[in-house]
């Protein structure tokens, strides 16, 4: 059953929702987000998203050693949460400017919540989505808040486990909201399409009978492109202007010409999915003229039989079906027949009774 978000509806056999997360991409410029929100939307965008949170509702400021990223293979390695997140967030004050200017483009508004205050301020500016990012889906007590807001919910579903998806999934239904969508994501940034699994919306959706779709930290579009393929409700990629303008998130994030070859491949890929089909479609009716069928290839007299020599398949189709070749085959002609003649059951004598 589709889900509505922001008057628009989202799920299976519908062209998915492209949503350009802007994350910190903005770099701290009220107008560089407002950049990305009219980039985002001339891009063919359907939604922009944003992440609510400061670093005092993330984290504490501390610097005990677990409070740094101690991962080489991490472009924030080294970096203190506390600054990162400072670094990172979207000052709650540029929300409102940001999602008015997005509703005048034609852009649905949703944001990530990571605590109560986050959830309860965006549901005060009406968001049209609630997304739960990865490393929150097991945070069960927001999970239960942002299900009771009746808001639609995404939920990312990087790192974790099947008991941690149970929970997630039931902590939502328990609050009798049906409205949300999994999104299939590798929590690695970036993240190399050998590890996309895209195969596993197939089975969360088989699995939790709710809508599914694709969070993707990939730079290239291949792993939206597949989702599409097998019906993802949405797509999410991050979005910036430029990747040279540096940012915390920039080096994951696509710009407006690859955000506009996303949008069109993945229109593309949806329409060809179309509908299980076996028989001619309008567009194939001139190609129904060429299809083989049975011609006599030698001028015969009547009372001759038909024989491999002198009955052919071959194109187009004006003759009998090739079905009936067996049928033909030591068979006498009731007439005289040119050669380049269609095959005709008024050429074939009626076998005896």
């Amino acid at each position: 059953m589709a889900i509505e978000i922001g008057g628009k509806p989202v799920g299976a056999g519908l062209r998915p929702m492209i949503i350009a997360e802007m994350s910190g991409n903005h770099n701290g410029s009220l107008e560089g987000a407002l950049r990305i929100v009219r980039a985002a939307a001339a891009s063919g965008a359907h939604a922009i998203k944003l992440q609510t949170f400061t670093p005092a509702t993330l984290t504490i400021d501390s610097t005990r050693p677990e409070f740094f990223i101690n991962d080489p293979g991490s472009l924030w390695h080294g970096r203190r949460l506390w600054e990162l997140y400072g670094e990172a967030h979207t000052p709650w004050e540029w929300h409102k400017p940001i999602f008015e200017a997005a509703r005048a483009e034609g852009l649905r508004c949703i944001s990530s919540a990571f605590d109560g205050k986050s959830l309860e301020f965006l549901i005060g500016l009406d968001v049209d989505a609630i997304k739960i990012a990865s490393f929150e889906l097991i945070h069960i007590p927001l999970i239960e808040a942002a299900a009771r807001s009746g808001k639609p919910l995404l939920l990312s579903t990087g790192m974790a486990t099947m008991q941690e998806l149970d929970d997630a999934v039931a902590a939502i239904r328990a609050q009798g909201n049906e409205r949300f969508i999994l999104l299939q994501c590798t929590s690695a940034y970036p993240s190399d399409v050998q590890n996309a699994n895209i195969l596993t919306m197939n089975d969360m959706r088989s699995r939790y009978g709710c809508e599914v779709g694709l969070s993707d930290h990939t730079l290239r579009p291949h792993a939206a492109f597949a989702a599409t393929a097998l019906g993802a409700a949405v797509v999410e990629k991050h979005f910036t202007i430029a990747r040279a303008e540096g940012g915390v998130d920039s080096a994951f994030s696509i710009e407006p010409a690859e955000l506009r070859d996303l949008v069109d491949g993945t229109m593309l890929i949806w329409r060809s999915l179309g509908e299980v089909r076996y028989a001619p479609q309008a567009v194939e009716e001139t190609s129904l003229k060429e299809r083989p069928s049975i011609y006599v290839v030698r001028p015969l007299k009547k009372g001759e039989l038909f024989t491999e020599q002198n009955v052919r398949v071959i194109r187009p189709s004006n003759g009998l079906a090739p079905r009936h070749y067996k049928e033909v085959i030591g068979r006498a002609c009731a007439r005289d027949i040119d050669a380049a003649a269609p095959m005709s059951w008024d050429m074939v004598v009626r076998s005896e009774a």
